[in-house]
């Protein structure tokens, strides 16, 4: 089969496109045949890691067609169309076909194409488990969620939206159309103006009710300053340092939002949550409910050239890699 391959931890700009051998799932595990894969800012920026061996196969999204499966497995059938967020642990999903564990995997409606699928799987899941399972909406009315025009904040946006919110995003201005269009109430441009006081200004000086950072930890500890009492954080990219606030002032709540982490506590349930959390996700797309952001399409042997555009973040929604 032809593979993505990491042959020594390097740069994606070093990684090769070739002949390797297909393998065999063992059990608890199916043999996926790719079909379409999301490219992830992890997969550019994960070029090592201690539990791999090497060469290593990137990729942590992946749509296909049930190839085979392992012993133990009964709910998932040879001849399924399926998506599933991998395990970055282990080798992924740039490649023709692909070993994963079938605890997390998803089947994928009719109504919803490989791409659509394989485009809600990181961004959509992160942005789920952010905004529907960790923060606790009842009764709130405001949230930020910082880069509105990527995969990420463009599926907050929606889901947001879906649970009444109103939503402010950041966003460069040629993206505001875009973010509005998917149902943003206010767009920031982070580069002219100063969030902050944007933020301030648009909730009568109290903060946001929720905020979902997917910047990193500068920005993180800024959202501190735009928080409202009692509000709540959700970061995936380094959390607040919580220092630059007086204990018992603002009373903040900081949930770490890790897709991987499921699969490296080892938990069941949580490994499970994934495939669950995908099932909700296809079916709002199969229900034209959720747009999954699919921009563009490339072949997989195209997969580094897009890894290295979605690395210079200018990239609006999801792009697509097929096998």
């Amino acid at each position: 089969m032809k593979a993505w391959l990491n042959e020594t931890g390097t740069t994606i700009e070093n990684w090769v496109y070739t002949d390797v051998k297909t393998p065999a799932p063992s059990t608890g595990e199916a043999l996926i045949r790719v079909q379409a894969v999301a490219l992830n800012p992890v997969d550019y920026k994960a070029t090592k890691n201690p539990a791999w061996t090497y060469p290593h196969i990137p990729g942590v999204d992946l749509t296909g067609i049930v190839e085979q499966v392992g012993t133990d497995v009964t709910d998932i059938q040879v001849g399924e169309r399926v998506a599933i967020h991998t395990n970055l642990q282990k080798n992924g999903a740039f490649a023709e076909y692909a070993v994963v564990d079938a605890r997390a995997l998803a089947k994928i409606p009719d109504a919803v194409s490989f791409s659509e699928a394989a485009a809600i799987l990181c961004a959509g899941m992160t942005a789920y488990e952010a905004i529907v399972q960790k923060m606790n909406t009842t009764g709130k009315e405001t949230i930020l969620i910082h880069a509105g025009a990527g995969g990420v904040g463009g599926i907050g946006i929606q889901l947001a939206k879906r649970l009444g919110l109103s939503v402010a995003t950041t966003a460069s201005t040629e993206n505001h159309d875009w973010v509005k269009n998917l149902g943003a109430d206010l767009a920031i441009d982070y580069k002219k103006e100063n969030v902050t006081e944007v933020i301030r200004g648009w909730t009568n000086g109290r903060g946001a009710d929720l905020i979902f950072n997917t910047v990193g930890r500068d920005e993180a500890t800024a959202d501190l300053g735009r928080l409202a009492f009692s509000g709540q954080l959700a970061f995936i990219a380094g959390g607040p340092d919580q220092s630059v606030v007086k204990p018992f002032t603002l009373s903040p709540s900081i949930h770490e939002v890790a897709l991987a982490a499921a699969y490296a506590s080892d938990d069941d349930r949580a490994i499970r949550n994934l495939g669950h959390m995908a099932r909700e996700l296809l079916k709002l797309v199969a229900a034209k409910e959720l747009d999954s952001l699919v921009t563009e399409e490339l072949p997989a042997a195209d997969i580094v050239k897009g890894l290295q555009r979605l690395s210079e973040r200018h990239v609006r929604g999801k792009i697509i890699a097929t096998f």
